[in-house]
């Protein structure tokens, strides 16, 4: 090999050690102030803290829909809610409410903080001191770091496909008082938002349709989550690819060059 060759090999194998045992866990703590950053954003659900109360008004112009709602973390205490839906070329108007007895839970709020402490999990694993001998090993914290940011913020952006016959025999349908067979409503968030629709079932010629209406309304705390999740994926991916890169590198000078050569251990 030639010296100016030899001497670019050591300097790359230097270069990529130094990532792996000093970028790899700089990274790793800006990760960690972020995650915890977004933590608190989170309502908390220890039972011994206070959550507070959020009041959020959904409506649509004309008074097709409103609902006035209190959530405490991930569960509506108490909605008022009433809607109009066309019944026989006549507009009927429904009025039904959500009680503290039986609170409506947002799943999507809980899936998202949980897949947060996982991947907050996944790096207070690793101790400081690590010291790391090969890209996969990064490449495997990595993987499973950004699977859970990936599911933490999928969580909050795409609601659940559900029926309409799921969303009637849900628990989250205990509404006083009940609403006729061919309505369902659904609060759930998608993004930064709460969304609450109106389902209404009907029969055309045979077949069975259903019409949605809905409102929404912004909830700032969201927005400020989805925020620091995009950072926190931002982050690891780059570091993921740079990994990635170096690894490429490896193998094609390895295939290149005689096998006394030196290589990028990894």
């Amino acid at each position: 090999m030639a010296e100016g060759d030899k001497l670019e090999h050591q300097c790359l194998q230097k270069e990529f050690e130094w990532v792996l045992n000093e970028e790899v866990h700089s990274i790793l703590h800006q990760l960690n102030i972020i995650l915890n950053e977004c933590v608190r954003r989170f309502p908390s659900w220890d039972s011994d803290v206070q959550v507070k109360q959020e009041k959020f008004v959904l409506s649509t112009s004309p008074d097709q829909l409103k609902s006035i709602v209190s959530i405490s973390g991930d569960t509506i205490l108490q909605a008022d809610i009433q809607f109009k839906v066309q019944r026989h070329q006549q507009q009927i108007m429904y009025r039904t409410n959500i009680r503290h007895d039986c609170p409506w839970k947002l799943h999507q709020v809980q899936d998202a903080g949980n897949h947060l402490r996982q991947a907050i999990l996944q790096i207070d694993k690793i101790d400081k001191e690590t010291i790391f001998n090969s890209s996969e090993e990064v490449l495997h914290i990595l993987r499973n770091l950004l699977g859970c940011l990936q599911r933490g913020r999928t969580s909050l952006i795409v609601p659940r496909k559900r029926t309409i016959d799921d969303l009637i025999k849900s628990r989250n349908m205990c509404l006083t008082p009940n609403l006729p067979e061919d309505l369902a409503i659904s609060f759930y968030i998608q993004s930064h938002k709460l969304i609450f629709a109106v389902y209404q079932l009907s029969n055309s010629h045979g077949a069975m349709k259903y019409d949605t209406y809905q409102a929404e309304c912004t909830v700032p705390w969201l927005n400020e989550v989805l925020v620091l999740f995009t950072v926190a994926l931002q982050l690891a991916q780059q570091l993921k690819d740079k990994i990635c890169v170096f690894t490429q590198y490896r193998d094609i000078t390895q295939l290149s060059r005689p096998v006394s050569s030196i290589a990028i251990q990894s």
